[in-house]
């Protein structure tokens, strides 16, 4: 029986492990999310209560679909399934003509814009509410410049130089309805009164109405006519309420709502009367065509009747068989269709090329009826002569008299149509506004938008840190280089805080002791120590000597912290312990103890010191250390020296332990140099801080220089949701202590 694959499950193990692990970082990081996510929304509401509200007027215009396009090529245009002509009315909406039209008759060329006061004065203008209709908000703080609420500019008549169109200009209000124009550089372009027109260096103005206080400040503008329009082509949205329905919807958007409802109406009426005007126009060109064919059409009615009356009298009024009387009747049916299109043919010989698909149109359907009668005229070539001819007088009599009649009758029709004041426009609902409820800004969805995005970004924070912090957050992680991993020390904000004392204590000049073992001998972090004290018993045994190098792959990684403590238990379970600051660079092991540098292991080393007067004893018994020294400027060639393993030698004697805290492998090489004297060597790493590389590279410089290894102390290990899962080593940490501790 084959056995099935572990692997797949593996893999599947590990993606959940990713999964729960990128979910755990975003539980650790839940404050900073929440305090990003909360700015951004606190922002997007302020946004939303601050921003100047938009309004949108509506109204709607039917477009009926042209029965007869004058001469009746609307059945050769149906023919081809042309688009509806609401598209074709959409883009006259649209139009230069309209709208230019329309911006000329409101001046909506001219912009003006008070100065307000920043982020808050619109706010602040809006929210005034006048007694009087005619009354102007006092300025704030004395800042006259600025426009508080009820302000008023209109200008009717403002005409510039082409260098200053599209510039920014400054309306300055004065004293009893004066005011001033001034440009960019404050240079004062004209000087006048509301009600008057003025001309003065190519520039004319005219201020119908101005309500403000006096040094109170307008923004005028006077846009290029063609920008102007191309801002309302993109402003103005135009479309069809349902395919084919000939319902067209406009909708124009402002932060003045009169002056959207103002707008849209102009727009309106000037595109009905232009569309008035272009109906009237067709109707009179196509007439004057007929009036141009009607002549000729009579003359050769008339001819043909007395061709036919000639005959009669010559043959003594023969009649024409039911037989030739009925192929006549459709023989004539046919010239007369037959006519008819080669008017309209001449008609369109005006407005098309003869590629146009109209007119292609109307060619294949005169090709069509031309074959139909050539067919029956076959049949009346059987006839008898007499029969014949008499067959070809009454057929012209018949063919031009309905197309005599047929083109009396449209002329009538063109000439109502040319006076005409009603075209296939039609007004259904005027513009207007619901002031109630703008259309911008959309408070709820700036507000959620905003928190979302505030989300995301800090997300997106968290999970960069993340991608580019490296350190390994787990004991299996080190374990997994081959290096086992003695102890997890938790981090301990206690120690944060006797680090505090320790630096203000450096401040005021005080020398205290700052040990945790001491101050907080329940700590998480101690108790771990306790349990890596028990260890340690039991490695040192097979050691070569009695001695612990604790190093670390970089600094900051806690090493003297877990010397120091470490050294502190040890004594405390009844061991003598010499604890040797070999950081001889920069070593602080003398400032947690509370004691000077002097007199230490650089001054025995170069002989400046004793060594009895070097070793400083601790407020614990059995407990004593040995600071760094002065800062020699050889600290490595002093530790190769003899001097350095017979102090070794001499104080192993006297102690059970001798603790060596060394600086960081990957800086110097003294780490290297004291682990050949010593028999146990540890390294500490620390959480979230080492990567597997520099792990990997403390080990093999271990191992270039002969020294044995003999595990890692996992130091700063915090509770994250993100380590969840990995429960080994000190993850899950309980108090247990003395109710009365």
């Amino acid at each position: 029986m084959q056995q099935a694959p572990v692997l797949n499950v593996q893999e599947d193990d590990n993606k959940e492990i990713d999964l729960l692990g990128l979910v755990g970082t975003l539980i650790d990081h839940k404050l900073l999310i929440s305090v990003v996510a909360g700015a951004f929304m606190v922002a997007g509401a302020a946004y939303a209560v601050l921003s100047t509200p938009v309004y949108r007027a509506n109204a709607l215009v039917q477009v009926e679909a042209k029965k007869n396009d004058m001469l009746g090529f609307s059945d050769i245009s149906s023919m081809l399934g042309q688009e509806s002509p609401s598209v074709t009315e959409i883009e006259l909406i649209k139009s230069r003509s309209v709208l230019g039209k329309a911006i000329d008759n409101l001046k909506l060329d001219i912009d003006i814009e008070p100065n307000y006061f920043p982020l808050v004065g619109e706010f602040i203008s809006r929210r005034f509410n006048p007694d009087n209709p005619q009354d102007v908000a006092a300025p704030l703080f004395g800042l006259s410049s600025f426009t508080w609420g009820g302000e008023a500019l209109n200008i009717s008549e403002l005409e510039v130089p082409s260098s200053l169109l599209g510039e920014t200009m400054t309306l300055i209000v004065g004293e009893n309805g004066t005011y001033s124009l001034l440009d960019e550089d404050d240079n004062v372009l004209v000087k006048s009164r509301v009600g008057e027109t003025v001309e003065q260096d190519d520039i004319k103005i005219k201020v119908d109405t101005l309500r403000a206080n006096p040094g109170a400040t307008f923004n005028v503008t006077r846009q290029p006519r063609m920008a102007t329009i191309i801002e309302y082509q993109k402003a103005l949205d135009v479309f069809e309420r349902g395919k084919d329905s000939g319902i067209l919807s406009l909708a124009l958007e402002d932060v003045d709502a009169d002056k959207s409802i103002r707008t849209l109406n102009e727009i309106i009426k000037l595109y009905v009367r232009q569309n008035i005007e272009r109906t009237s126009a067709e109707a009179a060109a196509s007439l004057d065509f007929l009036k141009e064919q009607l002549p000729q059409v009579r003359k050769d009615l008339e001819r043909a009747e007395k061709a036919l009356n000639q005959y009669q009298i010559r043959s003594k009024s023969i009649d024409i068989s039911l037989e030739t009387k009925a192929i006549l009747d459709q023989i004539v049916a046919l010239d007369s269709s037959i006519s008819t299109l080669k008017l309209q043919r001449a008609e369109m010989d005006r407005k098309f090329t003869e590629q146009h698909p109209a007119y292609r149109a109307l060619m294949m359907q005169l090709s069509e009826l031309t074959s139909k009668q050539n067919s029956l005229i076959k049949k009346v070539e059987g006839l008898p002569a007499t029969q014949q001819e008499l067959f070809s007088l009454t057929r012209d009599v018949q063919v031009g008299n309905e197309i005599y009649t047929q083109l009396l009758n449209k002329s009538q029709e063109l000439d109502v149509m040319r006076a005409g004041t009603v075209g296939n426009v039609h007004l259904i609902d005027e513009a207007d506004v619901d002031q109630s409820k703008p259309v911008k800004p959309q408070k709820a969805l700036i507000v959620l938008t905003m928190t979302l995005l505030g989300a995301f970004l800090a997300i997106a924070i968290v999970l960069v840190r993340k991608a580019l912090n490296r350190g390994l957050e787990t004991p299996e992680a080190i374990e997994q280089l081959g290096l086992p991993v003695y102890a997890s020390v938790p981090y301990s904000s206690l120690q944060k805080a006797e680090e505090d004392k320790r630096a203000r204590g450096r401040t005021n000049g005080a020398k205290t002791v700052h040990l945790l073992a001491l101050s907080h001998p329940t700590d998480l972090a101690i108790e771990a120590l306790r349990s890596l004290r028990t260890s340690l018993h039991f490695a040192t045994l097979e050691a070569k000597n009695n001695r612990l190098m604790i190093s670390g792959p970089s600094p900051a990684v806690g090493k003297t912290f877990v010397s120091v403590n470490l050294a502190a238990v040890i004594a405390q379970a009844g061991r003598r312990v010499l604890l040797i600051d070999v950081d001889m660079r920069k070593g602080y092991l003398h400032k947690m103890l509370g004691t000077g540098a002097e007199n230490g292991l650089s001054d025995v080393l170069s002989k400046q010191c004793a060594l009895d007067k070097a070793i400083h004893p601790t407020d614990i018994k059995g407990f004593d250390f040995i600071s760094r020294g002065r800062i020699p400027p050889n600290p490595s060639e002093l530790l190769m020296k003899a001097n350095f393993a017979e102090l070794l030698d001499e104080v192993s004697k006297n102690y059970d332990l001798i603790i060596l805290d060394t600086p960081p492998l990957l800086a110097v090489t003294d780490a290297a140099i004291v682990g050949r004297q010593s028999g146990t060597n540890l390294i500490v790493t620390r959480f979230g801080l080492n990567p597997a590389r520099e792990i990997e590279l403390t080990m093999r410089r271990f191992s270039q220089n002969g020294i044995e290894l003999k595990g890692a102390i996992f130091n700063g290990v915090e509770k994250r949701a993100s380590a969840y899962g990995y429960g080994s080593y000190g993850y899950y940490h309980y108090d247990y202590k003395s109710d009365n501790a």
